[in-house]
C-alpha cells in the first residue's frame, strides 16, 4: 500500500518553480483578477459544476474545498483544493493519479480524454508524434505503469516535447515513493494552470 508522502519545502519549490519552468514562464501563467465575491457566493453544487473538472475526473476535490470558503483570492482557492488532495487518504490520492490518461495513449487515440487533457497534450505536440516517437512513448508509458502502478504525470504546458521525453526517462529511474510525490506535485501545477485558463475564458 502506498502511504501519504511529504515533500520538503525546498524540494516542492524546485518542482513548482525551479529552473525547468523558470520564473518568467510561471509569471505568464498567472490569471487576472478573479471575481472572488461571486465565487464565494456559489453554493456547493454551483461551485462543483464550475470547478469540479480542475482535478482530472475528481470533483470530490472541489466539493470538499468549497467548505473552506471564503477564499481571499485565486491562490487561496487553489491552495484549498491542493490541501484537500494532500490530506486525502492514500487510496484517494492513488485514484486521483490513476484518473489521468497516459501521454498520447489509448484514451488519446480513442478520443475519450477530457477537453483539458486534449488541449494540454496538444500544446506540447503530443498529438502529432512520428511513428517512432509513438512507439517510444508507448513503451515508456507501459514501463512506468508496470513499475509504479500509476501513470506518468507531467505539466506538459511547461515543457517541450523533447523535455517531456527527457523527464520521462529520468523519472523512470526513481523509486515509487518519489514518483508518487512527483506525480502529485505535477497535478498541483496542472490544476493551477487549468484554473487560470478556466477563469480567463469565463
Amino acid at each position: 500500500m502506498i502511504g501519504r508522502f511529504w515533500l520538503p519545502a525546498s524540494l516542492a519549490c524546485v518542482l513548482m518553480f525551479g529552473p525547468v519552468f523558470g520564473p518568467a514562464l510561471i509569471a505568464t501563467a498567472i490569471a487576472g483578477p478573479a471575481d472572488m465575491a461571486l465565487i464565494n457566493a456559489m453554493d456547493r453544487a454551483a461551485f462543483v459544476q464550475k470547478f469540479g473538472a480542475i482535478f482530472e475526473k475528481s470533483p470530490w476535490v472541489a466539493e470538499k474545498a468549497w467548505e473552506r470558503r471564503p477564499f481571499a483570492g485565486l491562490e487561496d482557492m487553489h491552495a484549498a483544493m491542493v490541501a484537500v488532495a494532500k490530506n486525502a487518504p492514500a487510496a484517494m490520492q492513488l485514484a486521483l493519479l490513476q484518473s489521468h490518461p497516459d501521454l498520447a495513449g489509448k484514451e488519446a487515440q480513442a478520443g475519450t480524454m477530457t477537453a483539458s487533457s486534449v488541449a494540454e497534450q496538444a500544446s506540447a505536440g503530443l498529438n502529432a508524434l512520428s511513428p517512432a516517437e509513438m512507439t517510444e512513448l508507448s513503451g515508456l508509458n507501459a514501463a512506468y505503469k508496470m513499475k509504479f502502478g500509476f501513470p506518468f504525470i507531467i505539466a506538459v504546458r511547461m515543457h517541450t516535447k523533447e523535455g517531456i521525453f527527457f523527464e520521462f526517462k529520468r523519472r523512470l529511474q526513481n523509486d515509487t515513493q518519489t514518483e508518487f510525490a512527483n506525480d502529485l506535485q505535477n497535478v498541483y501545477i496542472i490544476t493551477r494552470l487549468r484554473l487560470n485558463k478556466l477563469l480567463d475564458a469565463s
